[in-house]
């Protein structure tokens, strides 16, 4: 374990590995076929949202039941931009720009409070989005949705429509996790941690808690909207039915059964927000829901930490083994050890020689 520790450790070898990780992203979406490559760009698009509700809830630890709202607002922003006209920079920009400076004023309000009344005001977002949606037709295309297709692949890529899109949420998705990692690795993820672990212990220590849960809503409503953005890459429509509450609990699950306060778990999340309602369906669609919920449950009890704890859990288990039998071999040896030899009383021999 610690030999291979070591060479994993090293410079050239973590270089290497990266290398050889980017060269099979680039060449993957070249070598599968059209399903497999909107299969692998929608759980791009959702463990960017995954990623954001990470942001908020796994590292800072603040409930936050609303993420899909700022999803589905990117998504909006997205349409009405590309049936306008906008620049494509300006749409981006728009679609997550406009998510973050809402999720700022919301968490500027709600920051104060704690525990259920965080959970609450977030509940309201896509209980208020859905109906809103509907309302505001002219912007939203009403109950119907509305469609814009904008990322088909140009002539002089030479790709396909499915290859181009799965590049685009590859790159920007691929920006974003990168940022964010180095984020929560920094002194803003330990001053996150600190919130999470003891808000008074981080005042205490100079850290403020409302600041930095103002900080972490916003930025998790950032990255909402660029899995908006992406989103419409990919599905190129949406609905008031994206941002329904039920979606929302499902993005929760789906940071839970990756690993909470985890990139890696953000991955798995999204696989999982994709993949499980095909598997469920698959085996009987009446059950769908009862099948998701069986499965949540089976996690949560073996791997509290969620997948991305799995290989931890792994090493622990290891180490138990081989320390037990490490413990038992030196118990052995020990008491064998310590046994006494037999050793005849003094005088025998010669009491027997007198004798004979």
């Amino acid at each position: 374990m610690s030999a291979s520790s070591d060479f994993l450790s090293r410079r050239w070898v973590r270089v290497l590995i990266a290398l050889v990780v980017v060269a099979v992203v680039l060449v993957l979406p070249l070598a599968l076929p059209e399903f497999a490559n909107q299969t692998l760009a929608r759980i791009g698009v959702f463990a960017v949202a995954v990623l954001g509700l990470n942001v908020v809830m796994g590292y800072t630890g603040q409930v936050s039941l609303g993420q899909i709202f700022f999803v589905g607002l990117g998504a909006y922003i997205t349409a009405y931009g590309v049936n306008n006209d906008w620049n494509i920079i300006v749409v981006f920009l728009a679609s997550v720009l406009v998510p973050a400076v809402v999720g700022l004023l919301i968490a500027l309000a709600a920051a104060r409070l704690g525990g259920l009344a965080i959970a609450m005001v977030t509940i309201a977002l896509p209980i208020v989005g859905v109906p809103l949606a509907k309302r505001l037709a002219e912007f939203t295309g009403g109950s119907q949705g509305t469609s814009a297709r904008f990322s088909d692949a140009p002539d002089w890529t030479g790709l396909y429509d499915d290859q181009w899109q799965l590049y685009i949420v590859i790159l920007i998705g691929g920006i974003v996790f990168l940022l964010t990692r180095n984020l929560v690795s920094g002194k803003y993820g330990r001053a996150f941690a600190i919130v999470k672990e003891n808000e008074a212990v981080a005042s205490s220590m100079g850290i403020s808690p409302y600041r930095f849960k103002v900080l972490a809503f916003t930025i998790a409503s950032l990255i909402g909207g660029v899995s908006g953005f992406l989103y419409m890459v990919v599905v190129q429509y949406t609905s008031p039915e994206t941002m329904s509450f039920g979606h929302s609990i499902q993005l929760l699950a789906a940071m839970v059964i990756g690993g909470a306060g985890s990139i890696v778990g953000s991955l798995l999340g999204g696989a999982y927000y994709v993949l499980a309602p095909q598997l469920t369906n698959t085996v009987d669609p009446n059950l769908t829901a009862v099948l998701q919920g069986a499965l949540l449950l089976l996690v949560l009890f073996l791997l509290p930490g969620g997948l991305a704890s799995l290989p931890a859990r792994l090493r622990r288990l290891r180490r138990r083994r081989g320390g037990g039998g490490e413990h038992r071999g030196r118990a052995s040896a020990t008491s064998s050890a310590d046994v006494p030899t037999p050793v005849a009383p003094k005088g025998t021999q010669t009491e027997r020689h007198d004798q004979s």
